[in-house]
């Protein structure tokens, strides 16, 4: 099995993978890894509330998450120890992702602002945000690092350029009377597209550059359905005015990835299914079965090969991609599942969870005692 990154061995190189290193995620066959075997190796705690969101740092020597106790903590991986905790944040930490030079890591928060942080030494470095956010909930980079999405509670997505922090644009439906929320959003692998899920369970393709325009509008998890009164069905309705009560929908789009080559866009929901749509389409080719709960986050091995779901099931299921079908079912955590992130080199696999821990996984077969 081909060693974990080490200090040493990243020590004056660039953040990241080396081109021609045989260490390279290239050279394993991830299907075969992770069908090889898999195991918990490492607890990380500290966390005093549910952990939202985990990111692995492009180097692969530490680990960003985030939660409900409003602070991001740094890990070292190798050890196991907190390293820092990032204070700034006033509610819920949802996502958290790392630029691919590892100077940056950018987290958002259901207190509307997304914020930069140097990761190396825990310094804010910028604050952004607008008059009218909403709560936060995701982040996508697009591949060159250099422009930072998110999706909120809102029916717009907006768009900065990371290195100055400037607003570049505001993504917007041709439906004006669209009034969706916008919880979901990831860059495609070329950087030319975003796609977007709301909270009825429909998807948006965009594109980026130059125009922002609104390229396809796809059912994606939406199915119409026939209420028996007037209220108007979507992501999130008032039943009760003097209580404000809210209902989230059944096919709320929880998470979203692209297979490295773009050509298919993947969807997690509350519905409980994974779906498969081709691009540039999205037209839908194929669904899985077999959380028993909201879909919470999607990850993928480097080579495009397996897929690893999150669930308020409070398990993480391995997924081959090109058969369609689960292998593998990690169970540990305590609580729901929130998120899971590969690490770079594809031979583990972190996940956050509302147990209030953040654990490590390892593939290949089991280690001589």
């Amino acid at each position: 099995m081909a060693e974990p990154f080490t200090p040493e061995a990243s020590a004056g190189v660039p953040c990241g993978p080396v081109p021609g290193d045989a260490t390279q995620p290239r050279q394993v066959d991830f299907l075969e890894y992770w069908k090889a075997g898999s195991r918990e190796v490492k607890t990380f705690r500290g966390h005093t509330h549910g952990v939202w969101t985990v990111a692995y740092a492009p180097d692969g020597l530490t680990l960003a998450s985030g939660g409900v106790d409003r602070l991001v903590r740094i890990w070292d991986i190798e050890t196991g120890r907190l390293l820092k905790s990032l204070r700034g944040h006033t509610h819920d930490i949802r996502a958290a992702v790392f630029t691919p030079d590892c100077q940056s890591l950018a987290t958002g928060s259901e207190d509307r602002t997304i914020r930069l942080w140097n990761p190396k030494t825990g310094e804010p470095t910028k604050l952004l945000y607008t008059r009218y956010d909403h709560n936060i909930t995701s982040l996508s980079l697009s591949p060159d690092g250099l422009m930072l999405a998110r999706g909120s509670h809102n029916k717009d997505i907006k768009i900065w350029e990371v290195t100055t922090g400037t607003e570049l644009m505001t993504l917007l439906g041709k439906d004006q009377y669209d009034h969706f929320w916008t919880p979901c959003v990831v860059f495609s692998p070329d950087g030319i597209h975003l796609a977007s899920g709301s909270d009825i369970g429909k998807i948006k393709i965009w594109e980026v550059l130059p125009s922002g325009d609104e390229k396809v509008v796809a059912d994606g998890h939406w199915r119409e359905v026939i209420e028996d009164d007037t209220t108007e069905y979507r992501g999130f309705f008032v039943e009760d005015e003097a209580s404000a009560f809210q209902t989230p929908m059944e096919s709320w789009i929880g998470a979203m990835t692209f297979t490295p080559d773009g050509k298919i866009l993947i969807t997690g929901s509350r519905d409980c299914t994974i779906k498969f749509f081709e691009m540039p389409l999205a037209n839908e080719i194929r669904t899985l079965k077999g959380h028993a709960g909201w879909v919470r986050s999607l990850a993928m091995s480097p080579d495009g090969k397996v897929l690893a779901s999150a669930s308020d099931d409070q398990t993480i299921k391995l997924w081959d991609i090109a058969a369609g079908r689960h292998f593998s079912t990690l169970k540990g955590h305590a609580g729901a599942v929130r998120c899971v992130a590969f690490s770079p080199d594809g031979l583990r696999l972190a996940s956050a969870s509302w147990d209030r821990t953040v654990k490590l996984w390892e593939g290949g077969s089991e280690p001589p005692e």
